[in-house]
């Protein structure tokens, strides 16, 4: 007999969840969708994994419950439901029956009650259960039987507790849990808990005396006055703060087990929900379930020193596995290929021998779909094997289709598009100390699975491209960035040693000669690094006003240091004591240890992580070298051509983001003081203050810069207060003028939110989005926040895709002139190159013309470019 498997799931719970975690959607008839749809995504995926036998989704009866008996106040402090989610619970529970699971609510008993019940009985006919919800107060029900899984950062991501992981987690058994609840309480049901003691605390004081009741047995032994004082007088509150959070195991629960035998769902009432409510990715599943549904858990992967001859055709995934996330450095342990019937890996070593492989790796007419183009095209390159034909990316697909997710492997990509088969690398490799390569039986199998999952999700990925309009983002835009950036990477920028140990000595003597300023001034010699021996000096002996005060003393965080500058001498010699200091460690010792045996810094470009479509480069970030101060800009002298004879040059857009904002806005002013060449800044403050540009002051041009570029990043009131040193009041009055000058600008920033609050995301020119699901939040920060982001990303995506387009058109101009000229680093809106001195000429005339006709505008793009010998030269 097949052992039986129980689903219990926590309804309101997931519901919340599911609503919170998606932008607002809504049906044809204007129906709110998005709670149901999160649920439903959440179901498949479970339904795809655990195969149940039994199944059931418990409901909260009503507000009030037996707990309320105890305690008047339980869950008092929660917020009316909002109407867009009430709307929606008619939609789950029909839903649900469409999927034939029993549902069960029990007056004055909660959800949590009936799976506590359940899952007892269940572990007494020896049952395996599996409870889910969103909510960790039911971990305590973890034991060898029953696995808790807690949904996080969003729907589908999920968290397993079994008692090992309560205890790794928490250093608790699953049963203490309620009295951690009862010590800390629960602001969420307002369980008040001990005024004072939190989560450390709690958990403690539990590791000393195991529960509630064995605390205040040992109170005598708990050390600390004010903690044992607090505990004395609030007995009652724990031990009912305990009583609240306890799950009800023997609730009155009419349902048995037997009644929740589950045979699967009616596919054509599923079919007609999901038509009412147009989720159509869902009903693609419903009609033909993709390659997720395939049990994977023992897949394998035949290891073969040859490529057979059915799998070197047109449509094939490859697969590089690499033993490290660094592709550049990391062993590469192999290569698998599948076309979603067969698979097969290649060790590494076996992969250049094999000619037949090599001949159809290089053949452009046989495309081939990856999981990262990228790390796949850098990784033969290091086996000496050239790729052409890279027609699909997963990575890349995943990201355009949500860049608010965290791709960080194969199987958290696959999970975008419903793929639940592969493991993490974390689970097959290990984390650090632990990690380790398993046998090639192992590494062949997993491997396998990700040009698998590949292989049979390249249609579903493109369909999705395909329905948002983003297919021409993805083939003309990102998919060919990949290949240019890994060969930036691979080509690498030159740095003199020589030279960043030579502004390093430079900064260690101004540092050292700061730092006598420093001890001079405060008539002492201290720890200028040391937050507690810093605030003494500042706060005690200078007498100096304490702006903020924590735990553990005065803060001397740099927004408090900036706010007493001009209070005292010694502030203005701290800020730049920091500031150099950061200099010194970050960037001149953090590029020596960057620096590879050919000389050159190879750093990583991150194309799949930012939200607004911008590259980040990381190991070691090139982009975020400071600037502003002289000693900064200093650090680009180390960067120099790679060969004897050669020059730095750099071209940078002028004003990108402005120009892309009086574009999308169309306003008029903005527009015709671009087509005119008109200084912007001066043009603005003439506008706002009603002057003549002639009579435009310093400060007037300042304040109408940092309005200019504020208004592009979403700037509030306060943001320009600070920033121009006014109050909020004077900087709300002057962004209110600047709208007014330029109504086009109000007008598109008023049509932007209400665009993204009626579909849940905003979009570039090129058609990237961004989903906002706090936009109609109901805190207001999240939703100001939200309102900000919506006005600025698409400004801000649109510059960051002019930047990559000019890029590819870039790469294949150099091609088409025949030019030595090498594309090395994109910093933001700047794109550096090395070359022969004697294509200087050549670049100054060809660079800017490509990145000016990258996008037609209605206002010119500008660039301005620059030669040298170094990369501080170029400006």
């Amino acid at each position: 007999m097949t052992k039986r498997k129980v689903l219990l799931l926590d309804g309101n719970s997931l519901a919340y969840r599911a609503f919170f975690a998606l932008p607002l959607l809504t049906n044809d008839q204007g129906v709110h969708t998005n709670a149901v749809y999160g649920f439903a995504m959440m179901l498949q995926k479970i339904l795809e994994e655990e195969k149940p036998t039994h199944m059931l989704v418990a409901w909260d009866a009503g507000k009030t419950t037996f707990r309320h008996e105890t305690f008047k106040e339980y869950k008092g402090g929660r917020q009316k439901t909002p109407p867009e989610l009430s709307e929606q619970f008619p939609y789950l529970r029909k839903m649900l029956d469409a999927y034939q699971i029993r549902q069960y609510e029990l007056e004055s008993y909660e959800a949590d009650d009936i799976i506590g019940t359940l899952s007892r009985e269940a572990g007494k006919d020896g049952a395996e259960t599996v409870v889910i919800s969103g909510d960790k107060d039911l971990t305590q029900l973890a034991s060898g039987d029953v696995t808790v899984f807690i949904t996080r950062k969003g729907i589908t991501d999920i968290e397993r507790y079994t008692p090992e992981h309560v205890m790794e987690k928490y250093g608790l058994s699953p049963e203490q849990i309620i009295d951690m609840k009862g010590l800390m309480g629960d602001s969420s049901d307002n369980i008040p808990g001990v005024p004072g003691v939190g989560e450390k605390t709690a958990i403690k004081l539990l590791k000393q005396f195991g529960t509630v009741e064995g605390v205040y047995e040992g109170l005598d032994q708990v050390s600390g006055k004010k903690l044992k004082e607090k505990l004395e007088e609030n007995e009652e509150l724990a031990k009912m703060s305990k009583q609240l959070a306890t799950i009800n195991t023997a609730s009155p629960v009419e349902v048995k087990i037997d009644d929740l035998s589950y045979g699967g769902p009616d596919k054509d009432e599923i079919v007609k929900i999901f038509q009412e409510l147009n989720f159509k990715t869902l009903l693609e599943k419903v009609d033909a379930p993709v390659a997720a549904t395939e049990p994977l858990e023992d897949f394998e992967c035949p290891v073969v020193s040859a490529a057979p001859v059915s799998l070197l055709t047109d449509g094939v995934a490859i697969h590089l596995e690499l033993a490290g996330e660094q592709y550049h450095t990391a062993e590469i342990l192999g290569l698998a290929l599948s076309d979603g019937e067969e698979t097969v890996f290649i060790p590494a070593g076996d992969v250049k021998a094999d000619e037949r492989l090599c001949s159809w790796l290089s053949d452009e007419s046989n495309a081939k779909w990856c999981t990262d183009s990228k790390a796949a095209l850098a990784a033969l390159t290091r086996l000496g094997v050239e790729a052409e034909g890279i027609g699909f990316d997963l990575l890349l697909a995943a990201y355009i289709a949500n860049p608010s997710v965290s791709l960080t492997d194969t199987a958290s990509i696959a999970r975008e598009f419903g793929w639940t088969g592969i493991p993490t690398d974390e689970s097959v490799y290990g984390k650090g100390a632990r990690k380790a390569i398993p046998d090639e039986t192992a590494v062949a199998a997993h491997a396998g699975r990700k040009a698998f999952a590949v292989s049979k999700l390249r249609a579903v990925a493109e369909d999705k491209l395909k329905a948002n309009e983003q297919d021409g983002l993805y083939r003309e835009l990102e998919l060919p960035l990949a290949s240019i950036l890994g060969k930036m990477e691979a080509i690498g920028v030159k740095a003199d040693r020589d030279t960043l140990l030579g502004i390093g000595e430079d900064l260690s003597g101004k540092l050292e000669a700061i730092e006598r300023e420093i001890h001079e001034i405060a008539g002492e010699t201290f720890n200028i690094n040391s937050t507690k021996q810093l605030g003494s000096v500042l706060f005690e002996k200078l007498g100096l006003p304490a702006v903020k005060k924590t735990k553990t003393g005065y803060s001397t965080a740099a927004d408090v240091l900036e706010k007493l500058e001009g209070r005292h001498e010694i502030i203005r010699h701290i800020l730049d004591y920091r500031q150099l200091g950061k200099l010194n460690s970050t960037y001149i010792e953090g590029l020596l240890k960057e620096i590879h045996p050919d000389g050159k810094i190879h750093t990583y470009y991150q194309q799949a992580l930012t939200q607004t479509g911008r590259l980040s480069s990381t190991n070691p970030n090139l982009q975020n070298i400071p600037v502003r101060i002289e000693e900064g800009r200093k650090i680009r002298k180390a960067f120099v051509p790679s060969e004897p004879g050669w020059m730095m040059f750099a071209a940078d857009y002028s004003q990108i983001e402005l120009r892309v904002l009086a574009h999308m806005s169309g306003d008029e002013r903005l527009i015709e003081a671009f087509r005119e060449g008109a200084d912007i800044h001066t043009r603005t403050a003439s506008d706002v203050f009603h002057v003549a540009p002639d009579e435009v002051t310093s400060d007037m041009r300042r304040a109408a810069k940092a309005v200019n570029f504020g208004i592009v990043y979403g700037i509030s009131d306060y943001g320009l207060s600070q920033s121009l040193n006014i109050s909020r009041k004077e900087a709300g009055e002057f962004i209110d003028r600047y709208l007014a000058s330029f109504p086009g600008v109000k007008a598109y920033m008023d049509n932007g939110v209400a665009e993204a609050r009626k579909t849940g995301y905003v979009t570039t020119m090129l058609n990237r989005r961004r989903y906002l699901p706090d936009i109609t939040s109901s805190n207001f920060n999240l939703r100001s926040f939200a309102e900000r982001t919506a006005m600025n990303t698409p400004i801000q995506g649109t510059a960051a895709d002019i930047i990559k387009k000019a890029m590819i058109m870039m790469d294949d101009r150099l091609e088409k002139e025949n030019l030595q000229a090498r594309m090395l680093l994109q910093v933001h809106d700047e794109l550096i190159f090395e070359c022969p001195e004697e294509e200087i000429a050549v670049l100054e005339k060809v660079v800017p013309e490509v990145m000016e006709s990258a996008l037609e505008l209605n206002v010119p793009l500008k660039v301005e470019s620059a030669s040298g010998p170094t990369w501080y030269d170029t400006k």
